[in-house]
């Protein structure tokens, strides 16, 4: 047979073995759903939190600024406590991921009633485990503060404000719990508005406590604290009036039941409990890292703790995103529109990245501006300018993760993300730490290049799972 005759018998794809894949499919949006239309829901949802977190994040900026007058112990004493006031915060975080994600589904699926029987096991779950962590908190404050690498200029002003943030843990924790509320339901404006008065307070209250102006004991770091926690309660206390007035989705109204309904707690805590587990993780790895960094002495630590401090504030762009990624994917998801799901969350995590460029331009070229706000002394203000470059680079690898790691959590798959954290904090971050701190000697531009490579691996690992789209066969 003639090579002509067998190509009119064959397959076009049989005698064109090398052919290129054909493309995949694109994303069919229903009718009225285009990308100006998304752009708008996600910038609608997404903004109040880039304002709350900002300013969140500017209000702890403004603590370290305040306490850095006192001088670098005090720096010291505070760092001391950033990852262990965390871990405290992380299980709250992850038992109101799977609030969150289950209210949001029930707002697709517009079931008001479970919506807002979810919100009200969340609340009971958030005060029970308050009561008992607290208490483990207050008992043990003193020897986590030392096992966190604490010297004896640092261990009694450090285990202090631990303290009061464990008294206060209740004021913080039930204004957690009602924010991954409305979140779920949509409405991000809320929890900007009264968080945005609490980090007010937190600043007025932190000149009158640390220094003991108007009148207010000189109480210095744990004034620091107790600023803290007394903006909390307020947040707590405006949140409550918020749900009270019964005009948000989620609501409470006088007669509601907060009776256990084990259903739904189990529901929560199927998509909280591995979120709890990537949460401590996470924390777990941030202690090991944050000990490493400590053995670099007084000033080496306060470098890194002003250098974590700000890039706290770079978190909030792809966390604030998330956010909303986590809220439009559970929605989409609860109307049975997984594919809208992903066309939101791939969205979403453009527009971090567009943020998280700029953001990273800003640190290249102002880092030593940024520092000398803490401190100006001219040894952390050298070694710091250089390591903003290191969290500069940083940035689009840290935004993308944040933000597909809030999609994933959107539809429930807490479980992949906890291994993700698993396989890069608690193993690559401190191998890493080690290998460029000690073996190679670049003390604290080794950890901050530990960072680096963190980053860049968890948002590999993120977007490959991302893209497989198991997540959106998970039913909660």
């Amino acid at each position: 047979m003639s090579k002509s005759a067998l190509a009119q018998e064959l397959p076009e794809e049989t005698i064109e073995p090398n052919a290129q894949k054909q493309p995949k499919p694109k994303i069919q949006l229903p009718d009225g759903l285009d990308g100006r239309t998304m752009d708008k829901e996600i910038l609608r949802l997404a903004w109040p939190s880039v304002a709350e977190l900002v300013l969140t994040s500017l209000s702890g900026m403004v603590d370290m600024i305040m306490v850095g007058q006192l001088g670098p112990w005090a720096l010291s004493a505070v760092g001391l406590n950033t990852q262990p006031r965390f871990l405290l915060l992380a299980i709250f975080v992850a038992m109101n991921t799977g609030a969150t994600a289950l209210i949001a589904r029930s707002k697709g699926a517009g079931d008001r009633e479970l919506a807002n029987k979810t919100m009200r096991q969340a609340m009971m779950l958030t005060v029970g485990m308050s009561v008992v962590i607290a208490a483990l908190g207050l008992a043990f404050a003193e020897p986590i503060i030392w096992f966190m690498g604490a010297q004896a200029d640092t261990i009694g002003p450090g285990t202090d404000y631990f303290r009061v943030q464990c008294y206060g843990l209740l004021a913080t924790t039930l204004s957690l719990a009602i924010t991954a509320a409305l979140r779920g339901a949509g409405n991000t404006r809320a929890s900007m508005r009264y968080n945005l008065t609490a980090n007010v307070l937190n600043v007025i209250l932190n000149y009158c406590l640390i220094y003991g102006n108007f009148g207010c004991p000189r109480m210095e770091v744990a004034g620091a604290s107790l600023a803290t926690i007394l903006g909390s309660a307020a947040a707590s206390g405006m949140a409550l009036f918020t749900l009270l007035r019964g005009k948000q989705y989620v609501c409470l109204r006088w007669g509601d039941s907060f009776m256990p309904d084990w259903g739904n707690i189990k529901r929560i805590v199927k998509i909280g409990l591995p979120a709890m587990f990537e949460q401590l993780v996470m924390r777990v790895g941030m202690i090991t890292f944050t000990k490493q960094v400590s053995s670099l002495g007084t000033i080496g630590f306060a470098t890194h703790n002003i250098c974590q401090n700000i890039l706290q504030l770079t978190l909030m762009n792809g966390q604030a995103f998330g956010i909303a990624a986590t809220t439009l994917v559970g929605q989409s998801l609860g109307r049975r529109e997984p594919d809208v799901g992903q066309a939101y969350a791939l969205r979403t995590s453009r527009w971090g990245m567009i943020i998280s460029a700029a953001i990273a331009l800003s640190f290249f070229f102002f880092g030593e501006f940024l520092v000398g706000l803490y401190t100006d002394d001219p040894q952390i203000l050298q070694t710091g300018a250089n390591v903003m470059k290191i969290i500069a680079i940083i940035q689009p690898f840290q935004s993308s993760q944040l933000v597909l790691t809030g999609a994933l959590r959107g539809a429930g798959d807490t479980k992949s993300t906890a291994r993700i954290i698993f396989v890069t904090m608690v193993c690559i971050r401190p191998l890493m730490a080690v290998v460029f701190m000690n073996l190679c000697g670049w003390g604290l531009y080794g950890a901050w290049s530990a960072v680096f490579c963190d980053q860049l691996l968890r948002q590999y690992l993120v977007r490959r799972h991302f893209k497989k789209g198991s997540w959106k066969m998970i039913k909660v």
